[in-house]
């Protein structure tokens, strides 16, 4: 049978589109990307609420191979990123490929004809030779259940379902949460308020920012000279591989460089907030890479500003002038900010249902046994699907190097592919074993399993209680292996 597609990618953000463009490279032109949203950029797209930034030097976010030249600052805002995207997709032709307000619900393997199954949310279905999700690990947002929550009369924002124009001039804002999109957004809305409660479950750890305009005469230079821009890339990829692998992956071994990481951040925030009672519910009792740390210079700040308070009960209900904790203090609030966050372990991985060989369903087979992909990529039983937002597939600190290390593992298992005439791959439980067992020993030096990680509530942890979404290697180890994996790992036919 000669399916729709030769490729169908569920996912029109970064990651969708590097697998995009590697596919091209290889011959492959038939390709549908299908994108829930309006348009593309993923995260970039669906997030634009006041403050947003990217949280990684603007010379690291972003593709090796196109490389942006005019960033506007050392840590870009989110619209630089958006068109960014849409640049990326004009140069590698990628919008003919894209079909937006498309929501794919499941997937089935079809043995007999060796071709998938993609059913979208008008019941269409698409057949495709290979399946590539890349919807991303934080794209299924979360909507805690507060009770009465349905009762309150004043606006209810989630910052993926951003507002645009919402005045908060004079309003009382209550916002819930204290995360990463919290640090950008709470200094803002602090700005204009009457008064703002913050909400907070669990502190975060905040570094300083060393955030600047990048000059024009510096762009310039990068636009002329790439290679002073690759250098520049490779300084700030360094340092972000040092706080990464020696102060979250190797703790056991390098313990003094992680505390140092801490000590920094509490002398941030012991130089940015006056109160001490505030200081210390702004502290976290969890080990610094526990959960994934921020940047901000204004962020503690916003806390000694009159009308800005910091809550740490927990909310009890919502009624419909306010909230209220379970110490019974009630906080009146005429618009309600939830940066409640993403919910990754119950319904993102994967975002819609995957049916493999044998029946196989993958959300139901991870959950019931443990969550793995080889090298982060593939799985056992679901032939020609590479699942790029998987288990133990985040390598470093900034999402680029993930995405072209699996860029890298295209191209070298396409190019075996073709090179034997075969049509279907499917990688070996063995060699899927081996990986796991592998990830899971490399991560017991992590500050995961050595550090004190109980209070950080990361999302991390899945629900096994394994730190089991970042790959513990670094990128240059990560890219290599990518790069030069065993190709007897995988079954061709």
């Amino acid at each position: 049978m000669q399916p729709d597609h030769d490729v169908v990618i569920v996912g029109a953000g970064f990651g969708g589109m590097g697998a995009a463009i590697e596919f091209a490279r290889l011959g492959h032109d038939d390709i549908a990307i299908l994108e829930r949203s309006d348009d593309l950029g993923g995260t970039w797209h669906v997030n634009h609420y006041p403050g947003l930034a990217v949280d990684i030097a603007s010379v690291t976010y972003s593709y090796s191979f196109e490389p942006n030249p005019y960033w506007s600052r050392m840590f870009a805002p989110g619209a630089e990123l958006k068109r960014y995207a849409e640049h990326v997709a004009d140069k590698y032709d990628l919008r003919r490929r894209m079909e937006f307000s498309t929501v794919v619900e499941r997937a089935e393997w079809d043995d007999t004809q060796r071709i998938w199954h993609v059913t979208t949310d008008d019941g269409r279905v698409r057949t495709c030779r290979y399946l590539v999700p890349a919807t991303g690990f934080l794209s299924q947002p979360h909507t805690p259940g507060f009770p009465g929550i349905e009762s309150f009369a004043g606006r209810i924002i989630h910052t993926t379902a951003w507002e645009d124009g919402h005045d908060f001039t004079g309003e009382r804002v209550a916002v819930v949460g204290t995360g990463a999109t919290a640090v950008q957004l709470i200094p803002e809305i602090a700005r204009r308020a009457a008064t703002l409660a913050v909400f907070q479950r669990t502190p975060i750890w905040v570094v300083p920012k060393i955030d600047f305009p990048i000059p024009s005469v510096v762009q310039e230079l990068f636009a002329r000279m790439p290679m002073t821009q690759r250098a520049a890339r490779a300084v700030s990829t360094s340092l972000l591989e040092v706080l990464m692998v020696f102060g979250v992956l190797h703790f056991k071994q390098a313990k003094p460089g992680n505390r140092g990481a801490a000590l920094l951040a509490r002398a941030h925030l012991r130089a940015s907030v006056r109160d001490r009672a505030t200081r210390r519910a702004l502290t976290p009792s969890y080990d610094f890479g526990c959960k994934r740390p921020t940047f901000s210079n204004t962020y503690f700040r916003t806390f000694n500003q009159p009308g800005v308070t910091l809550e740490t009960s927990a909310i009890e209900r919502v009624e419909p002038d306010g909230l209220v904790t379970v110490d019974g203090k009630k906080i009146v609030a005429d618009t309600l900010v939830l940066a409640t966050g993403f919910n990754l372990w119950d319904v993102n991985f994967p975002a819609f249902r995957i049916v493999g060989r044998e029946g196989r369903d993958l959300g139901t087979w991870w959950r019931d046994n443990r969550f793995q992909a080889y090298e982060g990529i593939a799985i056992p039983h679901f032939p020609n699907l590479l699942s790029l937002n998987s288990p133990y597939s985040y390598s470093g600190l900034s999402y680029f190097t993930t995405i072209e290390g699996q860029m890298r593992h295209i191209r070298r298992l396409f190019g075996e592919l073709h090179r034997r005439g075969a049509t279907t791959f499917e990688v070996t439980d063995s060699a899927n074993d081996a990986f796991l067992q592998q990830v899971t020993d490399d991560l017991q030096s992590s500050v995961f399993y050595n550090g004190v990680c109980g209070s950080a509530r990361s999302y991390y942890f899945n629900q096994h209680g394994e730190a089991a979404l970042l790959r513990p290697n670094s990128t240059l180890t990560t890219l290599r292996e990518m790069s030069r994996f065993p190709l007897d790992a995988y079954d061709f036919a």
